[in-house]
């Protein structure tokens, strides 16, 4: 039988397989997020300027109103919070012709998957590193001051002093009331530990309950592993040893406009054929920027109210 000539081949469909590798990657992109899905995420995608201003206004005070007076009235000056874009990040493979010819799918699929993975780890650790910074803390390479210590939630963590201690009921409710006493709105609050943390709390009878485990919605999210007292648990492995930390890993108790990710290219993929080496130039690249972004403006040295810091061992 003759071959007739409207044949799709890899020539005539060359234009979809980008799409097919961008489809993948972004997939397996937020797949792979975790923190980044619980803080306030802002698009800047298609928009101009290295630098986004977000407003962050006083809260006001309400007043009692006399019989006969006028209102009271509530002036502020206004601050903001300046997020540099200044993150780009890429991941990059050059597949030879022969290996495109000879390998099985499994290849590009792990490209793909490997591609997505690293992009989101990248964001993530960014995010963690800047949670590391709230109220005081030292942020990337040591904890420095405004962290506390797992065991108790109230000695403060020293850096490369080796006194972090492991995960307990007391501390966590410690945290849970600094985020009280900062009134930290209830609703939007995460609790995101290590998987060392994670084994402590499997230990704990009272975790292992259906009060903690149970319910239908515990991979609603990637990472969720229950709640406590009313906080989704999120586990990533993203929550690393900081050089110089003596091997303490974080957790972070937070609220989710505690942090801020501003997208201004989101995760995409580009292919380019380089003839001179008989190969594909395939990249997978984005451009963010990450802040802090509730300040706490009457606590001095403290950079952020609605999140604090536990240090556990590794």
């Amino acid at each position: 039988m003759p071959l007739g000539t409207n044949n799709v081949t890899v020539t005539t469909a060359a234009t979809f397989i980008p799409e097919i590798w961008s489809d993948e990657i972004v997939a397996s992109y937020k797949k792979n997020l975790v923190l980044a899905n619980l803080v306030m995420k802002m698009s800047f995608k298609g928009k101009k300027g290295d630098v986004v201003h977000v407003p962050a206004p006083t809260r006001g005070s309400a007043s009692a109103k006399a019989a006969g007076s006028q209102v009271t009235l509530i002036a502020a000056t206004e601050s903001e919070v300046q997020v540099a874009i200044d993150k780009h990040y890429e991941y990059s493979r050059l597949i030879e012709d022969i290996v495109e010819a000879q390998a099985l799918n499994s290849l590009r699929n792990f490209y793909t998957a490997d591609a997505g993975y690293s992009l989101a780890k990248q964001v993530d650790t960014d995010l963690i590193n800047l949670g590391r910074e709230t109220n005081g803390g030292a942020g990337t390479n040591a904890y420095a001051t405004g962290a506390f210590i797992g065991g108790d939630g109230t000695t403060a963590y020293v850096a490369a002093s080796n006194n972090e201690s492991a995960l307990t009921d007391a501390a966590i409710r410690r945290t849970i009331q600094r985020l009280d006493d900062n009134d930290t709105p209830m609703d939007g609050r995460f609790f995101i530990i290590p998987p060392s943390s994670r084994n402590t709390l499997m230990g704990l009878a009272r975790y292992t309950e259906q009060a903690f485990v149970g319910g239908t919605n515990n991979t609603i999210r990637t990472g969720e592993i229950g709640n406590l007292y009313g906080i989704p648990v999120f586990v990533s492995s993203n929550c690393d040893t900081a050089s110089g930390s003596a091997g303490a890993r974080v957790c972070l108790m937070g609220h989710k406009d505690s942090l801020v990710l501003v997208e201004q290219i989101g995760v995409r993929s580009q292919v380019q054929y380089k003839q001179e080496y008989l190969a594909t130039l395939f990249t997978s690249d984005t451009l963010y920027g990450v802040q802090i972004l509730r300040d706490a403006a009457s606590t001095g040295a403290a950079k952020s109210a609605s999140m604090f810091a536990l240090l556990v061992p590794a």
